[in-house]
């Protein structure tokens, strides 16, 4: 009988498959970040607790491309510096990504919020334009001029937070206490330019991110990046704290919110 490709895997090909992963070269992604200061108050209001505000209420745009095993990738991030047991980080509110394969792993694994968009980076000499997009809507875009080299900094380490969560089955809750993971990235940089210009934000129901308005810009930068990254459980969330934010995560709160209709069997 042919092979049944849903049937289980054996333990030999798990392994080789857990080989070949940890075997990946190094992969170089290209893209803008953008710093600003914003409003304390804003940056406050989207930090489920247990994270807290910073005390520099910062703002990070990431907008990035990569050939990922073979196929480009688009690639961003909008995040809000944040604290949580004395430590600083950043709290992503949307990340933007051209592609399912990359949804999967980080919302699933670490509990990223993930949703498929539209990633663009061009550069045209020393001029340069990047969006992020969905729905229709350029809801945060960077555009400027290229003005120089920057010597390149050494390995770093990033803090990001991120909440999992399996919304209940019932519509009421969660299936489980939601769990607070710090995920640490370390990042090298091979190289990087400054950036003169502008970040753009513009009104959308579904990435409302215009509600953290650019006050003072903290810097644009334009670089190549290689990465890696590994998550691990700090605390479990009491569900009646996080369940006010659940719609950070969907464009469609109402879907995830409601249950079934009383005596309904689905």
């Amino acid at each position: 009988m042919a092979r049944i490709r849903y049937g289980p895997r054996s333990d030999t090909e798990i392994k080789a498959a857990r080989e070949a992963a940890a075997r990946l070269p190094d992969i170089w992604s290209t893209g803008v970040t953008a710093l600003w200061e914003t409003d304390p108050d804003a940056v406050a209001a989207v930090l489920p607790p247990p994270l807290e505000p910073p005390a520099r209420p910062l703002v990070r745009a990431a907008v990035s491309t990569v050939a990922l095993r073979g196929y480009p990738l688009g690639a961003g991030s909008v995040a809000v510096a944040a604290r949580h047991d004395g430590r600083d980080g950043w709290y992503p509110l949307v990340m933007p990504m051209t592609h399912e394969r990359a949804l999967t792993g980080g919302r699933e694994v670490f509990g990223e919020p993930k949703k498929l968009g539209e990633v663009v980076i061009e550069r045209e000499g020393a001029t340069l334009r990047a969006r992020l997009s969905r729905h229709g809507i350029d809801f945060l875009a960077v555009r400027g001029t290229v003005s120089g080299a920057l010597p390149l900094p050494p390995e770093s380490e990033r803090l990001d937070f991120y909440f999992k969560f399996l919304p209940g089955v019932d519509g009421t809750g969660f299936d489980a206490a939601p769990v607070l993971v710090h995920c640490t990235r370390t990042e090298r940089v091979r190289r990087l330019e400054a950036v003169t210009g502008e970040v753009v934000l513009r009104e959308s129901a579904y990435d409302p991110v215009a509600d953290l308005p650019v006050l003072r810009p903290a810097g644009i930068t334009f670089g190549e990046r290689a990465g890696t990254q590994h998550g691990r459980v700090v605390a479990r969330v009491p569900a009646e704290a996080l369940l006010p934010y659940i719609h950070q995560r969907y464009d469609d709160a109402h879907q995830i919110l409601d249950g079934p209709p009383e005596g309904s069997t689905q």
